[in-house]
């Protein structure tokens, strides 16, 4: 306690008297517990009311205050620093980090503000500042006091404020200027004398500077305040910040003195002022304000600061009669990345693509990073919707080239939606929302192009969000059901394997197929959670009737690009596989060529390793996609999967089938098995037949039942298995 010390220490002798004021007693006592740990003496005060009793009753060098609260907050507690002890420092230690907060912080006389949670070295170190800038202060006043008594101090003090100290004849020339020009902008005091005060002025600033100082309205009890940049000489450092305060002086009160120059310059002397660099305020000021408005990651403006320019790109194309538009940007495959090489990597992919995306922009144009991996574009005073029909396919075509990150080369795309004022809206929520509308419409599309939005994408999108909800709700009911259509031995007409389809009892609208609700799965992320759901009963199901005989059977699952993008999609499935007792090597899972193709790397790692497993690999609609040989060489591949739509050219002569021929040759090369699809006709089934396809399966063998159908079917083909053994 203060008044517990020996009389006799000075202030600076003593420990420093610190009070910690915090409404949770936790952080005050760690906090209270590391300033005493420096060799502080520190006084608690839990909340407001308990720091305003202290500051009445002991005198305290600084005070360290939460802004948050109750009943008496951060900023009265100031206050009342202010009333009771004036010579008290205070630092701010808030969560608060906004702008606004942070500025009137400062404005009530903060000397510092730090963030919570604070490392404790920076905390430290901040109070030792702050208690060295209020040592001297103190003693700048002690000396100030004296030197009314002593011309000798007045110089020492003039030449060892931490201010630029100055006087200036009436033209405005400088007559003194203390030492500290010399260590903050470089100059020597000589270099100066005689020389008009602009010349430390910043070229911006000159007019303003000079004008001010000669304001009639200034006095000794109005002085000039205002903040200037001045140069600095012999540096590369940018110019420096300063407040100046400056006021006239009347010759005849300037001291008497022996000293020629002295006499000489007091004669001379007009001006009277002092210049504080204030430049650390003002780069705190502008990267609070930075951040207030700009995303970091990217340094592009983020969310407010975009709707704000768009705001005004509104009324100016408004009273202008112009056309805007607006673009809503989703990366496609970022989290898959992200999710696989860390977000890291993630992150340094955003700053790759913001950088590609910038390139493609014109002068006036803002992009802005609105959260995640999407952005927002606006193209103010576009002609029509051919000016941003250039700009979205430039985006698209800047993001085709793979990004190198570290060791990986990975691809990304991008879905663009595009709203153009008036048309697709007039006030900035209808734009913004209605560019992302059209967005998820391309997503629903397959990615990786561009739509203008369309009053019909309302209607959708209300029914979107209404089907999204049911299927939400679906997962919970336990209203998904399993079909399974039977892919049949094209010799022996028996069952050799099934494929697992999804169908969905919805409570109104019947039952619904995969188109009718895959797609928005993959858009709202449940497309996991639902297939998960679709394997666990397939494999409950064909599980217990391999258990009961049908050794052989296969049960084939189609598996989205989701599922096989994402990093932990082999030890989920071989968990599940786990759980349900399911015997690897009569799975056979079906993915497209274009999802191998995505990042070849990565997915054939992961096929490499299902397949050591024992899982059949199966390359679904074969001949729509890729085709490389490459790629059928390198990797694990079991079964080829013909697409139906080459089947249905399939006719009575084999003009018609060439495609089909030169897949099943292909796969015979390959000492692959084939699998036709959408097999119908006979005449379908008999050319398969003649050129040694392996299975078929389509609506000449029925479409795709329920677990029960498929039960009696297995029953009915084992017992003629046994009648034609017998």
């Amino acid at each position: 306690m203060t008044r517990d010390l020996p009389t006799h220490l000075s202030r600076a002798e003593r420990p420093a008297q610190l009070l910690v004021a915090d409404d949770d007693q936790r952080l005050l006592a760690g906090l209270a517990d590391l300033l005493r740990g420096a060799g502080h003496t520190v006084t608690e005060a839990l909340g407001g009311p308990a720091a305003c009793e202290a500051l009445d009753n002991q005198d305290f060098d600084l005070a360290l205050l939460d802004l948050h609260m109750p009943e008496i907050d951060g900023y009265e507690v100031m206050a009342h620093a202010q009333d009771v002890q004036p010579h008290c420092g205070v630092i701010v230690i808030s969560g608060e980090s906004t702008f606004t907060s942070v500025s009137r912080a400062l404005r009530r006389g903060a000397l510092d503000y730090v963030k919570k949670p604070f490392a404790p070295d920076e905390l430290l170190e901040t109070v030792r500042n702050v208690l060295g800038q209020r040592s001297l202060i103190r003693d700048h006043a002690k000396v100030q006091h004296r030197l009314k008594k002593s011309e000798a101090l007045h110089r020492y003090l003039v030449n060892s404020s931490p201010d630029i100290v100055f006087v200036l004849d009436k033209a405005g020339r400088i007559c003194f200027i203390n030492n500290k020009v010399n260590s903050l902008l470089g100059y020597t005091p000589t270099d100066l004398i005689g020389e008009h005060f602009g010349l430390l002025l910043d070229d911006q600033d000159i007019t303003r500077g000079t004008y001010a100082l000669q304001d009639a309205s200034v006095s000794a009890d109005n002085p000039r305040t205002l903040e200037v940049r001045m140069k600095t000489r012999g540096s590369r450092r940018a110019n420096r910040h300063f407040e100046v305060t400056a006021f006239p002086i009347d010759p005849d009160t300037w001291p008497h003195t022996n000293d020629p120059e002295e006499r000489a310059i007091g004669q001379r002397a007009r001006i009277y002022g002092t210049a504080r660099d204030v430049t650390e305020r003002k780069e705190a000021e502008a990267f609070i304000n930075f951040q207030a408005y700009h995303d970091l990651l990217t340094r592009l403006p983020n969310r407010a600061l975009f709707k704000d320019r768009l705001n005004l790109a509104i009324t100016q194309a408004r009273r202008n009669s112009q056309k805007l538009a607006v673009m809503f940007l989703d990366l496609d495959r970022f989290k898959v990345i992200n999710d696989t090489l860390g977000h890291a990597m993630g992150d340094r992919l955003l700053q790759a693509v913001t950088r590609r995306l910038e390139e493609c922009l014109r002068r006036g144009d803002t992009l802005s990073r609105f959260g995640g991996d999407e952005f927002t574009l606006l193209l103010p005073a576009i002609h029509g919707k051919e000016d941003a029909r250039q700009i979205a396919n430039k985006l698209i075509r800047a993001l085709q080239p793979p990004f190198q990150l570290g060791d990986h080369e990975v691809f990304v795309g991008i879905s663009i939606g595009i709203a153009v004022f008036p048309d697709a809206g007039d006030s900035l929520d209808q734009l913004i929302q209605n560019a992302d509308i059209a967005m998820y419409h391309v997503k629903g599309k397959g990615k990786g192009d561009y739509r203008f939005y369309s009053d019909t994408m309302s209607i959708d999108t209300a029914n979107r969000l209404s089907l999204e909800r049911d299927l939400r709700l679906a997962l919970d009911r336990d209203e998904l059901r399993v079909h399974y259509q039977p892919q049949v031995c094209a010799n022996t007409n028996r069952i050799v394997g099934l494929e697992a389809l999804v169908r969905w009892q919805h409570p109104e609208r019947g039952l619904l197929y995969p188109p009718d609700f895959l797609p928005l799965a993959e858009e709202t992320k449940l497309i996991d959670d639902l297939s998960e759901r679709v394997l666990a009963k397939a494999c409950h199901q064909v599980g217990q009737w391999i258990h009961d005989g049908h050794d052989d059977l296969r049960l084939a699952v189609n598996l989205s690009p989701i599922q096989v993008e994402h990093p932990r999609f082999v030890h989920t499935l071989m968990e599940q596989l786990r759980t349900y007792q399911f015997p690897p090597h009569n799975l056979e899972i079906e993915i497209t060529e274009n999802v191998i193709m995505n990042d070849l790397e990565q997915i054939s790692q992961k096929l490499r390793e299902l397949a050591d497993y024992g899982v059949r690999i199966a390359i679904d609609d074969f001949g729509t996609g890729y085709s490389s040989l490459n790629y059928l060489h390198r990797l694990p591949i079991h079964t080829l999967k013909v697409d139906q739509s080459f089947i249905r050219g399939i006719r009575n002569s084999e003009d018609g089938a060439c495609i089909v021929n030169a897949i099943v040759a292909m796969a015979h090369g390959l000492k692959l098995e084939i699998v036709a699809e959408g097999v119908e006709t006979d005449a379908q089934l008999c050319y398969l037949r003649q050129l040694g396809c392996h299975q078929v399966q389509g609506f000449f063998y029925g479409p795709a039942q329920p677990a029960e159908f498929i039960r009696r079917s297995l029953s009915r083909d084992r017992l003629a298995q046994n009648v034609t053994a017998v």
